[in-house]
């Protein structure tokens, strides 16, 4: 056994020498040799500065927002200041029964708003489904299918009676390979990232239901994002740290896809934790006022996370628009909005018309999707699955039904699978190892990640450990699991229908029993994981964000003792990103290579269906495999690295994070992305670019109307304080006065500031219009059609099979990547023959970030368009005229 016992060694030495906290870069969190060639993405520092704009931009209705505007300035108009508070302001953690809730308004019959996680399915309750997670989504390659789970998540939250789902993900985008929740948003790639964003969008809002795309920007890690949660970690920082980052890369790689979710009609943006530039991503002006609600002309608005808002008059000047979940800090009791926003408001350090801004956008957004059509009551409660109970759970307070256990989860469990199936990446097939048969003679499953948790599938707190197969990283952008099919119970399922041998091992570090079982064997199937989530979880000293990029529960052990002794071993990995897969792609006993991802509910039997051959592979995979950390470029910081100051992470690597580090060090990965097999085989041929006679872009000019104040307060103070005889609920937010006097009134220490409002940003005469902007997403011009593509793939297999056809575009300037992703189809294509691809090219997707004239440019390099199956090995060229 002394072949074991190196094995073992060298296992562990692998994992140690992963540990992201001794050796990801520090103090940067770029290697060395990965920073960008532009000068201002690689000279990006801790000094950076976000620079300020004001006035925060009004909506305008512009795109299709015209009638919800037009319905929703009739109904603020109606409202009095106190009531406009109300409904701008959350009433505090726990207060209601959603995660997040509003005041009411109920002179005019307005509920309280309900926001509810997440992004994918509902959260903290029963009687809902656990669907795929965005990586999976990603790695379908299928609008079609992104569109329809989007639509059934709405219909489940519409049933739920929530109006707004904390969801879908953009931030993070997956800067870093080992970031905690890139799993919750889609890939890495901006264009992919952004055209399933805009899909999900638009099937949750079809349901008629707003969706909230997060984290607005640049959030990218889970160390350090807030300095209480490091506190409780034993970390002391005074302040959430600083994601740096150059202008050209915010809009070529981060805003990207957030110009998508607004183009698409996003009802709602939540700003993040962390720092842009040294200025909080809720009271910054140049991301919320510049970049989203100017440049973008987002219509809809902008809500805190829980606990991100840092200040009241600041962060309402700065474009933020509603408060989550309205206290300073959970249990708190006191706010910055509430009592202090009347406050603001009446001492004029807000204008009204401000405030006017963020109930109109508030409403309209509620119009837009048609709440005021699909509303339900809210049938269930966040803090308790019990039927009844209080209703104000933190204060103990109204006791009566809280729970219906209404079942919304319809037919979507078909949906689920599929989409389980559909994003199963096959990596690697020797000799047509797969599909099996089911008539395979001795069929043995190996891993804790092919069972079930023995706490049951919900026993871990929003899925906050490791324990059996992992369907559902951790954290708030969870849902409890109605059941969870294990790939144990569907492959034995399958192996016993056929009379077949069937035995299995969920202990990882069942040694010797492993080693038995696996050398009987005919077809070993093993089943690893990865995983990770929110930083307010610590699972295994993993404090969200993961420690390394290595398999979990001694995985690689498994894998490399199975192999050993059973010459047809199966890989199926279910991980939140990337892995390093060792030498197992040349590991000639590994016939077969899967990666399943975050299946949901359906996991073992979408898993099966891929295996025994009902579904024929179709996936990408939405990120790169790579054989070591550092060939990512980007990286986390684990360790403070200013002291107790903000710790400073510079983005040096610039646009060069996951394919595009890779292409620019002209490093080989295991697996490229968008590489994935088939049972059958695809060729590529007769490229046709066909160039459009569009005109040429022009910049966007003029002036917005001038800021509308609706209604007409009172500024008398004495019109505010809380009504007689008023009982409130303890910890409950407000938007009373409990004092004639302002000051008094106020629950500030700096009241009175000189410099509480920064210059401009209390002027509502009519604005410039950006040169960039001009309609939801930007420059409508941006998306002209420029070139229209076309490709011929042909099934050359005995199989039918589906196949993404890949489109990626070489922009030509010396501080571009390789290639980039511009778009993709996928098509199925029976045996012999053959489908044309189509793909439209924008101005967009041509164009390059101006910085001088904050504009989109076609600089002068030459561009070519490619055409693939990954994006290394693209067959097809041409050249952009």
């Amino acid at each position: 056994m002394q072949w074991l016992a190196a094995l073992l060694l060298a296992a562990a030495e692998f994992v140690n020498a992963q540990d992201g906290n001794t050796t990801a870069p520090f103090p940067n969190a770029t290697y060395s040799n990965a920073t960008s060639p532009d000068p201002a993405a690689s000279q990006t520092s801790g000094t950076a500065f976000s620079p300020p704009y004001y006035p925060s931009p009004w909506g305008s209705g512009a795109g299709d927002w015209a009638s919800a505007y037009e319905r929703a300035r009739a109904f603020v108009g109606q409202l009095t200041l106190l009531e406009k508070v109300n409904l701008t302001t959350g009433v505090g953690w726990q207060g209601e029964r959603c995660v997040g809730e509003t005041g009411a308004i109920p002179r005019l019959g307005f509920r309280g708003l309900c926001l509810q996680d997440s992004p994918l399915g509902v959260r903290n309750t029963d009687y809902n489904s656990a669907f795929p997670a965005g990586v999976n989504v990603a790695a379908t390659f299928d609008r079609g299918l992104a569109f329809a789970r989007g639509e059934a998540m709405g219909q489940e939250h519409r049933g739920k009676g929530v109006d707004i789902q904390l969801g879908p993900v953009a931030g993070p985008l997956g800067r870093a390979p080992a970031g905690g929740r890139n799993w919750e948003g889609f890939s890495p790639d901006p264009a992919l990232t952004g055209i399933m964003m805009a899909q999900t969008i638009r099937g949750i809002q079809g349901a008629g239901v707003i969706a909230c795309a997060k984290h607005f920007i640049v959030n990218e890690q889970e160390h350090f994002r807030q300095a209480p949660e490091e506190a409780g970690y034993g970390v002391t920082i005074n302040d959430s740290l600083s994601s740096n980052i150059d202008d050209a890369t915010m809009h070529e790689t981060y805003l990207w896809p957030f110009a998508d979710a607004v183009r698409a009609g996003v009802g709602s943006i939540m700003c993040s934790y962390n720092q842009i530039n040294n200025s909080y991503g809720c009271q910054n002006s140049q991301t919320l006022n510049y970049l989203l609600k100017g440049e973008l002309d987002f219509q809809g608005f902008v809500l805190s996370d829980w606990q991100a808002q840092h200040s009241g008059v600041g962060s309402a000047l700065a474009g933020m628009d509603m408060s989550m979940p309205g206290d300073v800090l959970f249990f708190s009791g006191s706010s910055y909005w509430g009592t202090n926003l009347t406050v603001a408001i009446l001492n004029g350090t807000i204008p009204e018309w401000r405030l006017d801004d963020m109930a109109t956008r508030i409403v309209a957004a509620w119009y837009y999707v048609g709440r005021d059509q699909s509303q339900v009551p809210i049938n269930f409660d966040s803090w308790t699955t019990d039927t009844f109970g209080y209703q104000h759970y933190v204060a103990e307070e109204a006791f009566g039904l809280i729970n219906e256990h209404v079942d919304v989860r319809a037919e979507h469990a078909t949906l689920i699978r599929q989409i389980g199936s559909a994003s199963t990446v096959l990596l690697k097939n020797n000799n047509s190892a797969l599909p099996l048969t089911g008539r395979e003679k001795f069929t043995a499953v190996f891993g804790n990640d092919a069972g079930g948790n023995p706490l049951g599938p919900n026993g871990c707190p929003d899925r906050g450990c490791d324990n059996g197969t992992l369907a559902m990283a951790w954290g708030s952008g969870t849902a409890n699991f109605p059941y969870l099919i294990t790939p144990e119970t569907a492959i034995q399922n399958e192996v016993v229908s056929n009379n077949g041998v069937f035995q299995s091992i969920t202990d990882n570090f069942a040694g010797t029993q492993i080693l038995s079982l696996a050398s009987q064997a005919s077809v070993a199937i093993v089943f690893v994981n990865a995983d990770s989530g929110e930083g307010f979880i610590n699972v295994d000293g993993n404090v969200g964000d993961r420690n390394n990029l290595t398999f979990w529960q001694g995985g690689d052990v498994l894998v490399q003792n199975v192999s050993a002794v059973c010459n047809n071993t199966i890989l199926v990995m279910h991980t939140v990103g990337p892995v390093l897969v060792g030498n197992y792609s040349e590991n000639p006993n590994i016939t077969a290579i899967l990666w399943a991802g975050l299946p949901g509910e359906q996991s073992g039997n979408s898993i099966a269906d891929v295996l025994y051959g009902r579904v024929n592979p179709g996936a990408k995979l939405p990120f790169t495999l790579g054989s070591a950390r550092a060939d990512y470029g980007a990286d986390l910081l684990y360790i403070p690295n200013e002291g107790t100051g903000a710790p400073q992470v510079s983005f040096t690597e610039g646009n060069f994070i996951d394919y595009r580090a890779f292409d620019n060090a002209n490093v080989a990965p295991v697996y490229e992305f968008g590489f994935g097999l088939s049972y059958t085989t695809f060729s590529y041929s007769n490229l046709r670019v066909n160039k459009l006679n569009v005109s040429s872009y022009t910049p966007t000019t003029g002036v917005t109307s001038a800021a509308p104040t609706l209604g007409n307060s009172t500024n008398d103070p004495s019109q505010y304080q809380y009504p007689s005889n008023f009982s409130a609920i303890p910890l409950y937010i407000y938007p009373f006065l409990n004092d004639t006097d302002l000051e008094a009134a106020a629950n500030a220490s700096d009241y009175g500031s000189t410099n509480a409002a920064p210059a401009g940003s209390q002027d509502g005469s009519p604005q410039p219009l950006l040169a960039a902007g001009g309609a939801p997403g930007g420059n409508p011009e941006l998306y002209d059609v420029l070139y229209q593509v076309e490709a011929t793939i042909t099934n050359t297999g005995s199989i039918p099979g589906e196949e993404v056809a890949q489109l990626y575009i070489s922009l030509g300037g010396p501080f571009d990547p390789k290639i980039v992703l511009r778009n993709f189809e996928r098509l199925s294509i029976q045996p012999n023959n053959s489908a044309t691809f189509h793909a439209d090219i924008t101005r967009r997707d041509i164009s390059n970030w101006d910085t001088s004239a904050q504009n989109w440019a076609i600089s002068s390099s030459p561009k070519t368009v490619y055409v693939g199956s990954s994006s290394r090995n693209l067959p097809l060229s041409g050249t952009l005229s």
